[in-house]
């Protein structure tokens, strides 16, 4: 595939795909002898939703963890928008743009669905410790536009009505918002989603496919997910990569991948 930018239909409505943000190649990552993640290279395009997906324990997650430097590989490099990345850590990401949620929500469970997702705007604050602690002058200014800043993710992801709830007493669907919400806040390139339906009802995963698609669309922020819906997957993907036991074993459109004979063995242990 080309560096130059195409369109690709999704919801019925034409959207521009622009050049590769993100490269990654031959990424291989060992924990002791325990291969997790075996010369795999693929990349991320500009403004497209870009899907990893695989059996349970095909090193879906550890990839994740190696795009926002909480692993780092052992082999292989990162290539973001042009710049080798090496040793990237989580604090260079997520200056460098890019945001996570995870698997398990990571929520401070007494504090507001508010509180919570300003935590995510601590990389925008630009006032020292103490001027933040006294609340005067430049600091009170900066929480402020901080503050409008977080409403508007609020009013986006229509949580309005729980905004000053302890994230704890809401429910686990409510919870996976808050949690999308907080990483909307860090105003991303790149976002990249943990299983973010996973154990939710079929109610809920309409509502976040909806959040998912608009975050993507109005704010043109690219997205990279783990999903196990497989029909979330080909609904709302541009292009799917697929691992299976650590290795890649196949990329393309979701028709492609929904047709490839080793993608089926992968989930069904049978060719059909």
């Amino acid at each position: 595939m080309t560096d130059m930018s195409q369109s690709t239909m999704l919801g019925g409505a034409a959207r521009k795909i622009g050049p590769v943000v993100l490269d990654l190649n031959n990424i291989s990552l060992a924990f002791g002898g325990v291969k997790a993640l075996t010369d795999i290279s693929f990349d991320v395009r500009q403004h497209e939703i870009r899907a990893i997906i695989g059996p349970n324990g095909a090193g879906k997650s550890s990839m994740l963890n190696v795009i926002n430097g909480v692993y780092r590989p052992q082999k292989g490099e990162i290539v973001l928008r042009g710049e080798h990345r090496t040793n990237m850590d989580c604090y260079s990401a997520a200056k460098a743009g890019i945001a996570r949620t995870f698997q398990n929500i990571a929520l401070f469970k007494g504090m507001s669905v508010l509180d919570n997702i300003m935590t995510g705007r601590n990389l925008k604050m630009k006032s020292n410790f103490l001027l933040q602690a006294l609340y005067w002058g430049p600091a009170r200014r900066e929480e402020i536009e901080h503050r409008e800043k977080v409403e508007e993710i609020i009013d986006f992801l229509e949580i309005q009505a729980i905004r000053k709830t302890p994230v704890g007493r809401l429910p686990y669907g409510l919870q996976k918002r808050v949690e999308l919400g907080r990483a909307l806040a860090a105003e991303p390139d790149i976002l990249l989603l943990d299983e973010p339906m996973a154990g939710m009802n079929v109610e809920e995963k309409q509502d976040m496919c909806r959040f998912i698609l608009d975050v993507n669309d109005q704010f043109g922020t690219t997205i990279v997910l783990i999903e196990h819906d497989m029909g979330v997957v080909m609904d709302i993907s541009d292009r799917v990569v697929v691992l299976d036991y650590g290795k890649k074993i196949a990329d393309g459109t979701p028709d492609e991948v929904r047709a490839n004979q080793e993608v089926i063995r992968a989930y069904l242990g049978a060719e059909h």
